[in-house]
């Protein structure tokens, strides 16, 4: 099968360039997400170790950085299986397959916010 065009984000590009002696294509999205997802790590370990209590909610910093911390190993695993999708993809020759990613994320985050709201609220009322 010969590859004329790839569809790389929507756009459709020159088919990706194989390397002298390597029997794959190489892929620009080698492996997404590898360094977004320690800081999601570091922040919800820093929310939960380093944030004071808030006052009249004892479980608030666990609440808000337990999430990060899982965001981070979910960011870590699901980059890895979109990049093994990825690869696969690029040795048939297909399209690369949509992203979950951002969906996760957005979600997340704005899970995370409401959270956040709603402790820091709780917190002033008391």
């Amino acid at each position: 099968m010969t590859v004329t065009t790839v569809v790389i984000w929507g756009h459709r590009t020159p088919p990706p360039s194989r390397t002298p002696g390597s029997r794959w294509p190489t892929s620009a999205r080698s492996w997404p997400g590898t360094g977004p997802r320690w800081p999601w790590v570091v922040a919800g370990l820093g929310i939960v170790q380093l944030l004071p209590p808030f006052p009249g909610v004892p479980w608030g910093r666990h609440a808000l950085g337990v999430p990060l911390i899982v965001l981070g190993a979910a960011v870590s695993v699901t980059s890895y299986l979109e990049w093994q999708r990825n690869q696969a993809a690029l040795r048939r020759g297909d399209p690369l397959p949509r992203s979950v990613l951002p969906r996760v994320l957005a979600g997340t985050i704005a899970g995370i916010a409401a959270l956040s709201a709603a402790v820091l609220l709780t917190s002033a009322a008391r």
